[in-house]
């Protein structure tokens, strides 16, 4: 298989990969939107800030369908990757270039940024609520909880979209990517906020000014996305797999 590329300048600035980062900041646009609408919406309902089962089964499946969604519209562009940690852990596995990865991320973050900003003008000004860590848990239990969490959704992109031997389990794949996001969020939400997206907590952190514990939903997300792309790409994948341009 391919090895981690730098990647090109006539590549990454090409119309294909221009309309792919444009396909990224739509589609992280369209989950940050639901996603945090979601949890705004439930805040509103039930006029209160506290997250309790309901709430979390409510905005986790609200997120696993709007991944689901985010992840099919996106495809055939650029990928449907809608996240830092997966197009970083696709770089490590060779699948894309860094260069494009890049930009890819700044695609990804401005279109999270634009979402909730979208969200505090749609909402009449309401809080954007951020991820954080729950009482009693630190921050080297919430960057493992991130770690673990992330490693699985990067994991589950590489077997079901990824992998040139998926055969017809690509079908399935954006379902199967926004299965693992729903179920990690009713795992982890409680405890570590359930991220495994830094666009995803970067953008209501700028809209809300609030970066407290921010740091960790990059470096947990980050090394857990970027283990699943050197186990899956460098152990399952055999070497004679070219890189994957265009198809997710």
């Amino acid at each position: 298989m391919a090895g981690i590329a730098f990647g090109r300048f006539d590549d990454s600035f090409s119309i294909g990969s221009l309309k792919a980062y444009l396909a990224e900041f739509i589609s992280t646009l369209l989950f940050v939107f639901a996603g945090v609408g979601s949890a705004i919406a439930y805040n509103k309902l039930t006029s209160s800030a506290a997250l309790d089962p309901a709430g979390l089964v409510a905005i986790a499946i609200c997120h696993g369908f709007a991944l689901f969604v985010a992840v099919s519209v996106g495809a055939n562009i650029s990928g449907g990757h809608v996240n830092p940690a997966v197009t970083f852990g696709l770089a490590l596995g060779g699948q894309i270039t860094i260069l494009t990865g890049i930009l890819y991320w700044v695609a990804q973050l401005v279109g999270s940024i634009a979402a909730c900003f979208l969200l505090k003008a749609v909402t009449g000004g309401l809080a954007i609520p951020t991820h954080t860590l729950a009482a009693g848990v630190g921050a080297a239990e919430g960057v493992v909880m991130e770690i673990i969490i992330t490693f699985a959704l990067v994991y589950t992109v590489y077997a079901t979209a990824a992998d040139p031997k998926k055969g017809s389990l690509g079908t399935i794949a954006p379902i199967a990517i926004g299965l693992i996001v729903g179920a990690n969020i009713l795992a982890a939400g409680p405890f570590s906020g359930g991220s495994m997206n830094p666009a995803r907590s970067f953008g209501p952190a700028v809209a809300s000014g609030n970066f407290t514990d921010n740091w960790i939903y990059w470096v947990g997300p980050l090394i857990g996305g970027g283990l699943a792309g050197l186990i899956y790409g460098y152990v399952f994948m055999s070497s004679e797999h070219a890189p994957l341009s265009s198809e997710f």
